[in-house]
C-alpha cells in the first residue's frame, strides 16, 4: 500500500486519512485537532454542537453557532498548521447558516451529506473553503456532479463515498443494505466494490471535462490496514474513518461512551430505527430495545435539529438520545457506531489508530 498526501486544489494533507464527523458531541475540537496534528484531516460535527452551552435549551441555534467558533478555535490551537473541517448535514434546519458560520470560523473544508448538498457552492460562494459532498451510489454521484456542473460550473474539491458499513445514519434503504452487506461479517463487500468503481467512472468523466483531478475518499467499515489497502486498491485517494477514533484518549465523548465500544460484541451492532426516516447503525442497549419494541419515549421541547423529523409522531427525540450518549448516559442514549465497532479492545491514542490504518 503506497501512501501519498491528499491534495485538494491548493491544500494538502500529509496523510490521506479523514476523520469522519460524528455528532452529537463525539467529534469536536479536541478529536479533530488531534487528527489534524498528526497530518490527517480533522472534522468537527456541527450537529447540535452547542449542547454543552448553558443556553442551549432556550437559544439552540445561537448556542450552536457560538460553539462552531469555540470548537474550531480549540482544534486550531492543537493543530495550527493542520487541515480542519466541519461536517454539516443537509438535513439540518438552518443548514446554510451553519455552513456560513463554519466558513466564518475559518474552516478549511465543508463535508456535507445526509441529503445531497446541491446548493452548497452557492452558500460558500466567494470563500476559499473546500467543498466535499458525500455520496453512496453512482446515481447520487451523477446527480451532484451534473448539478454542480450545470448550475455552478464547478466540481467538488473532494468526493466522499460512504458505504453500507458506516456508522450513524446511512444513505441506503433497508433493501439496499440487505443487498450490499455480506452474509459473513468481515467479508469484503464485493457488490459495493462494483458500485465504488462505477462512482469513480462517473468522477473520471468530470475530471476529463474540467481537466482537473477530483480526489475521492472511501468511508464505511474501514477498521484496519487491510481494509484501508483494499480501499486504495479500488482507486480512491483517501479513506475516511470514524468509529476507530471513538475509543481514543482524544475523542470528545465521555469515557463511558468510549467504553461501550470496547465492551460491545459483534451481535450488539444492529440497524436501528431513526426518527428522521433513515436506517442507522448503533449499539443495542436498553434504550434501543424500548424503541425497537415500539415504545414512545417521552421527550422535551423540539430542538428543531433535522428537517425530516416530526416531533409529534416520532418515537423519540434524536437530539436528546445523542446528548445522553455523548454525556456517558449509555443506557438511555443512542450509541451510533460503524459495523466493526465491536473490534475495539482498549482505549488508544489517535496516533496509534492512524499507525494501525496506514502505518
Amino acid at each position: 500500500m503506497e501512501i501519498r498526501p491528499l491534495k485538494m486544489g491548493d491544500i494538502e494533507a500529509k496523510l490521506p486519512i479523514i476523520q469522519g464527523g460524528m455528532g452529537v458531541g463525539i467529534s469536536l475540537g479536541r478529536l479533530a485537532g488531534a487528527v489534524a496534528k498528526e497530518g490527517g484531516i480533522g472534522v468537527i460535527s456541527a450537529a447540535q454542537i452547542g449542547y454543552q452551552e448553558p443556553d442551549f435549551g432556550r437559544n439552540t441555534k445561537e448556542a450552536n453557532l457560538r460553539a462552531i467558533r469555540t470548537e474550531y478555535a480549540k482544534a486550531r490551537a492543537i493543530a495550527p498548521e493542520g487541515i480542519i473541517g466541519f461536517n454539516i448535514m443537509v438535513a439540518m434546519r438552518d443548514y446554510e447558516d451553519y455552513v456560513r458560520a463554519a466558513i466564518g470560523a475559518g474552516a478549511d473544508l465543508i463535508v456535507s451529506g445526509a441529503g445531497l448538498p446541491t446548493d452548497l457552492p452557492k452558500v460558500a460562494e466567494g470563500a476559499q473553503v473546500k467543498l466535499a459532498p458525500i455520496v453512496s451510489t453512482a446515481k447520487s454521484a451523477k446527480v451532484i456532479l451534473k448539478y454542480w456542473d450545470k448550475k455552478y460550473k464547478r466540481v467538488p474539491d473532494l468526493l466522499i463515498i460512504e458505504g453500507p458499513q458506516a456508522g450513524g445514519h446511512l444513505g441506503f434503504t433497508r433493501e439496499q443494505l440487505t443487498e450490499y452487506l455480506p452474509e459473513q461479517p468481515g467479508e469484503h463487500l464485493q457488490l459495493y466494490d462494483t458500485e465504488v468503481r462505477e462512482i469513480l467512472s462517473v468522477v473520471k468523466g468530470y475530471e476529463d471535462l474540467y481537466q482537473q483531478r477530483i480526489p475521492t475518499a472511501l468511508a464505511g467499515g474501514i477498521k484496519d490496514r487491510a481494509q484501508a489497502a483494499h480501499a486504495f486498491s479500488l482507486g480512491v485517494d483517501a479513506v475516511q474513518v470514524a468509529s476507530r477514533f471513538v475509543p481514543t484518549e482524544e475523542c470528545d465523548a465521555d469515557i463511558r461512551y468510549k467504553q461501550a465500544y470496547v465492551d460491545a460484541a459483534r451481535e450488539d451492532i444492529v440497524i436501528v430505527k431513526s426518527p428522521v426516516g433513515m436506517p442507522g447503525r448503533a449499539i443495542m442497549n436498553p434504550f434501543m430495545e424500548r424503541v425497537m419494541a415500539g415504545e414512545q419515549i417521552p421527550h422535551g421541547p423540539c430542538r428543531r435539529c433535522l428537517k425530516t423529523c416530526d416531533p409529534a409522531r416520532t418515537l423519540y427525540c434524536i437530539t436528546e438520545a445523542l446528548i445522553h450518549a455523548a454525556r456517558g448516559e449509555v443506557e438511555e442514549g443512542l450509541l451510533f457506531c460503524g459495523a466493526y465497532a465491536y473490534g475495539a479492545q482498549r482505549i488508544e491514542t489517535v496516533r496509534e489508530v492512524i499507525n494501525s490504518l496506514i502505518g
